[in-house]
């Protein structure tokens, strides 16, 4: 049985090495929100299905292929013969800074609709992982995200909801009137500090900020803090550990391997404290790591951070 489905768009990664201007070699592979998270988990040994929309182009098989590759279920995906799989271009600017382009409108992706989720939610699943991306796609896709919440929620799952806010997509006050109602109904909520205060603007803190959610229902609400680690709110108080320290290479998609991580404790019925420490881990996996998602560990990799740097395992 599946235990995790996730919705939203995956896109063709272009990746270059220098200012793009110049020109120079590009490497091809995918990224999005959801499959990140979905590959994360399937690495750990859960069972993961991912709904979304793609060309029918070779991006789109590409993106198909490498989640089937890695264990994801794309029983859901669904192939749209009218509109192109969607672009994203990270430039490595300088060392670890990295800009990110994203091509994506009138997408095949920004086309997903509820009737796209129908057969793979009949299926069953303890949890629901939905983003803030999403929503922000289209009226098509924010009425998916919120047709799988209420699915979700009448057959008693647990719904998890990374806040994900992209600026690019939607400003902050028209993303807050979507994901302040979404972060409500979610059993749990993972946001950064300043993404908090989106779904939360009231509150002179995170922490005033995530006791009202506690109050509204969320049963945890978790905050990223980068190198700081993570902190989580729960009904019994407040736990917070530190972050992994490793090299950093590339930071993008940091916050998904660690959603993967802590999500996958969850599921394991780990600890809080446990699930916050599993999620800075896979975030340092990430961040040593060229790509979105490349540099995941398998569970049997997870104590491999904690060897000393340097060490050849032979």
């Amino acid at each position: 049985m599946i235990e995790v489905i996730t919705l939203g768009e995956s896109m063709a990664a272009l990746r270059g090495h220098g200012p793009m201007r110049l020109g120079g070699e590009l490497s091809l592979s995918v990224a999005g929100a959801e499959s990140n998270v979905a590959i994360g988990l399937s690495r750990l040994g859960h069972r993961v299905s991912w709904i979304g929309r793609v060309g029918a182009d070779q991006p789109g098989e590409l993106i198909s292929r490498t989640l089937r590759a890695e264990g994801v279920d794309v029983s859901g995906v669904a192939v749209d013969p009218a509109r192109p799989t969607g672009l994203i271009l990270f430039e490595k600017r300088v060392a670890d800074l990295i800009r990110v382009r994203y091509y994506r409108t009138d997408s095949a992706g920004s086309r997903l609709h509820p009737d796209d989720l129908a057969g793979v939610l009949a299926g069953g699943a303890r949890l629901l992982h939905v983003t803030g991306i999403t929503p922000a796609l289209g009226p098509g896709p924010r009425a998916a995200v919120l047709a799988a919440v209420d699915h979700a929620k009448a057959q008693g799952w647990t719904v998890s909801l990374d806040v994900n806010h992209r600026s690019m997509l939607w400003p902050a006050e028209a993303a807050a009137e979507v994901l302040g109602p979404l972060a409500r109904r979610a059993d749990v909520v993972i946001a950064s500090p300043e993404e908090l205060a989106i779904v939360e603007p009231e509150g002179y803190d995170d922490l005033a900020r995530a006791d009202r959610l506690l109050t509204a229902g969320v049963a945890e609400v978790v905050v990223k803090l980068g190198a700081d680690g993570a902190r989580v709110h729960h009904g019994a108080g407040v736990e917070q550990v530190e972050s992994v320290r490793v090299p950093v290479l590339d930071t993008v998609g940091a916050g998904d391997a660690f959603s993967a991580g802590y999500l996958s404790a969850l599921l394991d019925g780990e600890p809080t404290g446990e699930r916050l420490r599993r999620g800075t881990v896979l975030g340092a996996f990430a961040v040593a790591s060229d790509g979105d998602w490349e540099g995941l560990p398998t569970r049997e990799e997870l104590p491999l951070l904690s060897l000393e740097p340097g060490t050849t395992i032979r």
